[in-house]
């Protein structure tokens, strides 16, 4: 029998006409590539976008064309989300830090139209004018003041709004039509492209909405420094004006000393990125000696966050929320806020919830699989690769057949590629990258396990353990080391830290030092580029 019940596409466009109507005075504060702080509210965001939309009919975009940025955090961009989607194209974000080989090879994939372009980025656009394509044009995102003598053609962003309605119709789309364009980074070979249609963001926004409240209502001050080139900043674009929290942008400034600053002028109370973000910031905070006025909340994703990390926040009096996704999930996928019953738990035992990776929030499933694919307990102890399924979630790549082929099991899921395990509350904790498990004479070690355990030492800023050749074990873990500012660490004294914590065999071989690690364009720490950096490393008993 069939439901006798309105149906009405769920509409990008929808979540900003909603929030201009019913949290008009939720502001968006942005710190400009001019220089200056940005003030506007989303009730004037929702007329800018309306003349932005304007402007890009006007330029000649159609139903179905892909529209490129290449921005920092800001309300321009914020603009650029909406106007997009909402007139009928796609929204698709670049990453800067991706070398300029992934960068064209996605513009060509994607078939960009027209890329917007940040005034910080204006040299990166004029060294490879001549191998873009010849019929994309640019325009620089910025007013007529601050245009610059180039020789690429640039429009001017402000001129494509100037003269046009503050309203505008917006077309009744198919909620199944694409509204944004993501490509995975942290792949071999070429970039792969997620294809979210406006159903799915609706979705994701209102499952993020539900799944985060303290951090997501009318009267939090939100600070995205997860950009809104990684994976839409995580959704908060929609899901912050959908519950009228208030979004404060960072621009290009991501040091701790510049976060802090913002963070703390502006009174946030929430605060999203990966990891290596937060390590600048609680620098700041050790050198400040206090915490930022008003911050109370941090959620940490994009790779696993050390427990010293989230031990160092929650000793101030900052809830941490451990979350977990990827590009093809919309991305998140779980949250890690703790249920009441378990908020007067010991620290000890509370930091151990928190070191894992959350609870799976609404319309997301998930499931463990062992080598045959069979679906494995969920007990807590039986670690298998991680499968996911839901309304938020890819079913394949775009222009991509062979990985679009190898994305699904049998029944539908996506195969994460992470080996996890789920406990009897449904906390997932992901043990490891398949990728990046060590298999030492026919036995596995975790590398994220002998991370977490290396950072708790005083003296480390930050590590990674990988695999290196051993002639008679196969492989043997190799932990790199960057020690924090001024100290020297002792090698053999960290190996005995570990060697209480681990068997005798899953305590690497060595040890090397080094000032940085290599990241990903995502943030995330490059253990490819360690792998071949370390290839030849000769371990003490080799």
């Amino acid at each position: 029998m069939q439901a006798m019940m309105m149906h009405r596409n769920m509409k990008v466009a929808d979540i900003l006409t909603f929030a201009a109507e019913i949290h008009p005075t939720g502001e968006i504060v942005s710190r400009r590539t001019e220089g200056d702080l940005h003030r506007t509210t989303y009730a004037d965001t929702a007329k800018r976008v309306a003349q932005l939309a304007h402007g890009l009919v006007a330029l000649g975009m159609t139903p179905g064309d892909r529209i490129a940025t290449l921005a920092w955090n800001g309300y321009r961009h914020f603009e650029l989300y909406y106007a997009i989607s909402g007139a009928g194209g796609v929204c698709h974000t670049i990453n800067p830090r991706l070398s300029q080989e992934q960068m064209l090879y996605i513009v060509g994939h994607a078939d960009d139209k027209v890329l917007f372009v940040d005034l910080t980025f204006v040299p990166m656009i004029e060294a490879l004018a001549d191998q873009l394509p010849p019929d994309l044009r640019f325009v620089l995102m910025t007013d007529k003041a601050h245009m610059p003598d180039s020789a690429v053609a640039f429009l001017c962003y402000e001129d494509l709004l100037d003269g046009h309605p503050t309203q505008f119709e917006w077309p009744d789309i198919d909620e199944n039509d694409a509204a944004g364009l993501c490509y995975t980074s942290g792949t071999t070979g070429n970039p792969k492209g997620t294809l979210f249609s406006h159903r799915s963001m609706v979705l994701h926004a209102m499952s993020v909405a539900i799944a985060l409240p303290k951090a997501l209502n009318q009267s939090s001050r939100i600070l995205p420094v997860v950009p809104l080139f990684h994976v839409n900043a995580w959704g908060l674009p929609y899901a912050a004006p959908l519950t009228g929290a208030s979004l404060i942008f960072p621009g290009p400034a991501l040091d701790g000393e510049s976060l802090f600053n913002l963070m703390d002028a502006e009174k946030v109370y929430s605060a999203w990125g990966v990891p290596t973000v937060w390590l600048g910031l609680l620098g700041q905070i050790e050198a400040e000696g206090r915490i930022p006025d008003g911050l109370g909340d941090v959620v940490i994703g994009g790779s696993a966050a050390p427990r010293s990390m989230i031990e160092a926040f929650e000793a101030k009096g900052i809830n941490v929320c451990h979350a977990w996704g990827m590009t093809e999930m919309s991305p998140v996928g779980t949250q890690g806020n703790l249920t009441p019953h378990l908020e007067d738990l010991p620290l000890e035992d509370r930091l151990n919830i928190k070191s894992k990776q959350g609870r799976r929030i609404f319309g997301v499933d998930l499931k463990i699989v062992d080598e045959a694919g069979v679906a494995l307990p969920h007990d807590g102890q039986t670690s298998g690769e991680l499968y996911v399924r839901g309304n938020t979630i890819a079913s394949g790549y775009f222009n991509n057949p062979d990985a679009t082929a190898d994305a699904l099991d049998s029944d539908g899921w996506f195969g994460t590629g992470d080996m996890a395990t789920i406990d009897g509350d449904g906390y997932l904790t992901i043990t490891d990258r398949a990728k990046d498990l060590i298999k030492s004479g026919g036995e596995w070690i975790s590398s994220l396990d002998l991370e977490n355990a290396a950072m708790a030492h005083p003296c480390v800023a930050n590590c990674a353990v990988i695999a290196v050749p051993h002639a008679k074990w196969d492989e043997r873990p190799l932990l790199v080391v960057v020690p924090a500012d001024g100290q020297q660490v002792d090698k053999a004294e960290l190996l005995a830290l570990l060697g209480k914590q681990f068997a005798k065999w899953q305590v690497p071989d060595d040890v090397v030092f080094t000032d940085a690690l290599p990241l990903t364009a995502t943030g995330k720490i490059s253990k490819l580029t360690l792998r071949a950096i370390y290839a030849d490393h000769v371990l003490p008993d080799a």
